[in-house]
């Protein structure tokens, strides 16, 4: 065995050793951030035109190959770090020494290495996979031809053994593999799709992402003038109505308007009826941070349809109804499908006037946008957080493939503003 003489030898020999380990953390993150980030809102961020998460994307389709080259880098590393620890001992100390090396190289390879970086992707899944996509994308194509060398061998290995792997065998999580699946699958039409795309997805949405705001809220107010009362019985579109008293922080209970239909139409429903009508079914209230999928069996369970949101300080944050669940799965619910949602208006040249107030996911789904859903919930809150001001009427602004012109403004918020596809503005502007 050759000897090292240079003092500065075991020094280099250590910092390479740190090295090795740092860099078998550092693709142990990223494994674990690639399987755990969330592909709805890479989706979202990719239609926004974001390179990271297009890359990211791009890798996530190719799994074992992405799983392969990392599994490869990470047993390189911890080989080389291993025949280091080993080399260095056994110039220092001899076997006795390369005992107690190997023992704690093992200690911390599996916390430092493992354990540690596993959790740390876990925590940051969608910040480790976009810092690391360029890294593994280079990885992908450099190592592709020795993963399939590798992959071709072992399965080659297990016919001999009359055993048998299908090509690219990746143990992923099991969502991922039915979103895969459901993506390959051959069903009638893309609709379908969509709807077991979207089941699949209820778990990264949380109930204040669809939550109708507690300022659009319809309530009916006990303590107001009871002709105000009935105006708002005859001409409510919604079946379960809260009834409060001055506020929604002094909830009464819901009124269910098939209960009160009878006595409207023959004029003989008062307070104290509505009031022991409310008071019969109880508020539901659900806090926020509840996944769409647990709170869809929770509303099974409990026999409930709608449900007011609370935060943590138990203020009601706002309502969100079984309807509102099941249009995330399907979509909107009406008798025709030309029919916009009523915070939406259609313009002749193909831009769309839409109110501040409106729910972003509800404008996706309903125009096909991708607008982000990360952030604010409204379009108020979008534009006023890209604007960081509250805007003037006519002030303009571009968010992703999406023109903004801001038409209406209150004190303190957009009330409408005026949306046009790039294309169709592009368009009518060459036209002009």
């Amino acid at each position: 065995m050759p000897q090292f003489t240079s003092i500065n030898w075991p020094i280099g020999c250590t910092l390479a050793i740190v090295a090795l380990v740092l860099l078998a953390a550092l693709f142990a993150a990223t494994e674990a951030a690639l399987s755990n980030v969330s592909r709805y809102r890479l989706r979202s961020q990719a239609r926004l035109g974001s390179h990271p998460a297009r890359r990211t994307e791009k890798l996530l389709q190719r799994a074992d190959q992405l799983t392969g080259a990392i599994l490869l880098c990470r047993t390189i590393a911890n080989i080389l770090a291993a025949s280091l620890t080993a080399v260095l001992a056994l110039q220092l100390g001899g076997a006795w020494l390369m005992a107690a090396a190997a023992a704690i190289l093992i200690f911390v390879v599996l916390v430092f290495a493992d354990a540690l970086p596993k959790t740390l992707g876990t925590l940051y899944a969608e910040l480790i996979a976009l810092r690391m996509s360029w890294i593994c994308s280079i990885l992908v194509r450099t190592l592709q031809p020795i993963v399939w060398a590798i992959d071709t061998f072992a399965r080659g290995l297990l016919r001999t053994l009359g055993m048998s792997a299908p090509a690219g065998t990746v143990t992923t999580l099991a969502l991922d593999g039915l979103r895969a699946a459901n993506s390959d699958a051959r069903i009638d039409t893309r609709s379908h799709q969509r709807m077991l795309a979207s089941i699949l997805d209820l778990q990264s949405i949380r109930v204040e992402d669809i939550m109708i705001p507690r300022s659009e809220i319809a309530a009916i107010d006990i303590s107001d003038d009871w002709d105000t009362i009935l105006e708002m019985l005859r001409t409510t579109p919604h079946t379960r109505l809260p009834l409060c008293e001055e506020n929604l922080d002094n909830i009464i209970g819901i009124v269910h308007m098939k209960k009160v239909a009878h006595s409207l139409a023959h004029g003989d429903i008062s307070r104290e009826a509505l009031l022991q009508l409310a008071q019969e079914r109880e508020a539901y209230f659900v806090p926020e941070g509840t996944a769409l999928d647990i709170q869809l069996q929770n509303f099974q369970r409990d026999r409930r349809r709608i449900a007011l949101v609370v935060d943590e300080y138990g203020d009601i944050q706002g309502l969100v109804t079984l309807e509102d669940i099941l249009e995330e799965i399907v979509g909107e619910f009406t008798s025709d499908p030309s029919t916009l949602h009523k915070d939406i208006h259609r313009e002749a040249n193909g831009s769309y006037v839409v109110s501040g107030t409106i729910n972003v996911r509800v404008l996706n789904r309903t125009l096909g946008w991708s607008l982000p859903t990360a952030g604010p919930r409204t379009l108020n809150g979008l534009i006023l957080e890209y604007l960081e001001d509250i805007p003037e009427p006519g002030t303009g602004l571009k968010l992703g493939d999406l023109s903004i012109e801001i038409l209406q403004t209150s004190e303190n918020a957009v009330k409408t503003a005026r949306i046009r596809p790039i294309r169709v503005a592009e368009g009518v502007t060459g036209d002009g």
